[in-house]
């Protein structure tokens, strides 16, 4: 059983995946980064996963790397240690369905970096944001600036990321970190009603439609378009498709199954 984090399932195929050092805001340390390779492999191999939920335990989402358990690394063990966390990120951005942040309290250092490494995100209207590594002579490595500045764009980027100050909530909806903020004791009830509503929806769809998202972005135009032709060519053919226009003609809810 992992002792950093913690799994549940609170509806059948949403998984909610929990940082669970409440005691130290949730840190990111190495046991807690193992975990997380472990954690984020088994759920993108399970075919009947249709939903991720990413938040904190205790008054806080995550704080970032552990710096007393850095205090007095070598540069060998620290490199060690961030190949650990390395991997973990590309597990996360591995995951085929949707990975949605529910945000309370500090997100902070590689803690705002998993958030962003979600899909989207919902925040507590306490939530803080940052990249605050400018500060400690190091600067984001596990995708912060390339995924704040897809998320921003390059000129809000540069100046969170060379500033290292810290946003609210209100700020990071504004900038376009987070897709809505709500009142902390509704950001679950927030979170869950939306991960309920894509579960409900045909899973085939969902995973393709994340993957052409993210794909395509990199990609010119034109080749973009030709990957969602080809996702939809592929889907147009399946029983769920099927299923839906008949349960739309029958006035019911379909039973898709992922075929």
């Amino acid at each position: 059983m992992p002792e950093t984090i913690k799994l549940e399932e609170p509806v059948p195929g949403v998984a909610v995946v929990a940082f669970n050092r409440p005691e130290v805001a949730n840190a990111l340390s190495t046991q807690m980064g193992l975990e997380l390779v472990e954690a984020w492999t088994a759920l993108a191999a399970r075919p009947d996963l249709r939903c991720v939920i990413l938040r904190g335990e205790g008054k806080h989402f995550q704080a970032g790397a552990d710096l007393k358990e850095r205090n007095g690394m070598t540069d060998a063990a620290w490199a060690e240690q961030h190949k650990v966390f390395e991997a973990m990120v590309r597990a996360q951005l591995a995951v085929p369905v949707p990975i949605i942040a529910a945000v309370n309290g500090a997100a902070m250092g590689g803690g705002c970096e998993m958030a962003l490494a979600c899909d989207f995100a919902y925040a507590a209207d306490t939530a803080r944001f940052g990249l605050p590594e400018v500060g400690l002579g190091i600067m984001p490595g596990l995708g912060g600036t390339q995924l704040l500045t897809r998320s921003v764009g390059e000129r809000r980027a540069v100046e969170i990321l060379v500033s290292g100050r810290p946003l609210s909530a209100q700020e990071a909806l504004e900038a376009g970190i987070v897709n809505r903020v709500v009142a902390a004791d509704q950001l679950m009830v927030a979170v869950m009603e939306t991960a309920t509503r894509i579960a409900a929806n045909a899973p085939l769809s969902v995973r393709a439609l994340k993957h052409v998202v993210h794909e395509g972005h990199s990609m010119d135009l034109a080749a973009a378009m030709e990957l969602e032709l080809a996702q939809y060519n592929r889907l147009f053919k399946t029983t769920d498709r099927r299923e839906g226009i008949a349960s739309f003609n029958e006035k019911r809810t379909p039973a898709f199954r992922g075929e």
